[in-house]
């Protein structure tokens, strides 16, 4: 009787098919997706292209592509094993001490990117502050696709701030700067009062009795970018407001992400100040309402558009 022949390399497919059913019966959304991530990281290439990708298993890939997959059974989120994620045209940097940027929030940028596109268009540069700036994806993405426009970004945690950094470097933003800072200071970028086109957040707001569900979010997250403070989470997001208030010129932009159930809350912190008029709920890609957009109001209570040559000469 012969001898056995040596097993060979395991087929490729047939191990990121059987870490897909890992996954699901984890409970992993997009499971699917999600082996096939991993095993593109594991091979070092963008994703696999299954008419490229070499029908066995490369040496050391079983070991490496299991491990990565047991990462993720447990929960740990994939842009935190990949050490990467995509927002809009961007691939960012994701650490340890930031929030992992979410689909959503794309469209809290497109509104801030529409704003400053609209004034490039009537001859302005215009200045733009993001928030809570965490990964810094926001202000990045307006710095990337609007050419013309400044940005700053202000963050609290000094080791997001450095995150944030990295990442314009890595995305090329060539006016982006951040400053380390408090939103609920009220001297916070003092140089810049009355100076602002547009004031984008996505800044902490889940309320301290509203637990994420999702592990990915809830052992994962920092709590600093997760929970906004108050009994509504709302504390933060209104020190947001007061700083939009404070920054902006006449006619300037407030754009703040907020949860679903905080609409009428976000609405009326705004409303408080007093400050702003045209405020608005808009709707994230679910047709959910998850921002508050609203414009400073002029001395007389009206939402100016244009911009000053002085606002112009004031901005870095």
């Amino acid at each position: 009787m012969s001898p056995a022949a040596p097993a060979g390399p395991p087929p490729l497919r047939a191990l990121v098919q059987g870490a897909g059913r890992v996954l699901a019966e984890a409970g992993v959304p997009s499971a699917a997706h999600d082996a096939h991530a991993l095993a593109a990281h594991v091979l070092g290439v963008d994703r696999i292209e299954w008419a490229l990708a070499p029908a066995d298993a490369p040496d050391g890939f079983a070991e490496a592509f299991a491990a990565v997959v047991d990462r993720r059974r447990r929960r740990e989120p994939l842009q935190r094993i990949l050490g990467r994620a995509a927002f809009r045209h961007l691939e960012v940097e994701v650490a340890d001490d930031v929030f992992i940027p979410r689909p959503e929030t794309e469209v809290v940028a497109q509104v801030a990117i529409d704003e400053a596109a609209r004034l490039v268009r009537e001859g302005a540069r215009p200045l733009v502050v993001d928030l809570c700036s965490g990964s810094g994806v926001i202000g990045i993405s307006v710095d990337v696709e609007v050419d013309a426009a400044s940005v700053v970004a202000v963050e609290l945690s000094p080791a997001a701030a450095r995150t944030t950094e990295r990442n314009a470097r890595l995305c090329g933003a060539p006016t982006h700067r951040t400053v380390p800072g408090d939103v609920r200071d009220p001297g916070l970028l003092a140089e810049l009062a009355g100076a602002v086109d547009v004031v984008v957040a996505n800044p902490p707001y889940i309320p301290p009795h509203a637990e994420p569900l999702e592990p990915e979010v809830r052992d994962h997250d920092p709590d600093l970018a997760l929970y906004g403070g108050g009994a509504d989470g709302l504390d933060v997001p209104r020190a947001v407001v007061v700083a939009a208030g404070r920054l902006l010129r006449p006619g300037g932009l407030l754009v703040m992400e907020h949860a679903e159930v905080q609409a009428a809350g976000a609405r009326a912190a705004v409303d408080a100040t007093g400050a702003f008029t045209d405020v608005r709920s808009e709707v994230d890609l679910t047709g959910r309402e998850r921002m508050v957009v609203a414009r400073r109001a002029t001395t007389d209570g009206t939402g100016a558009t244009a911009t000053s040559d002085g606002v112009k000469d004031s901005r870095p």
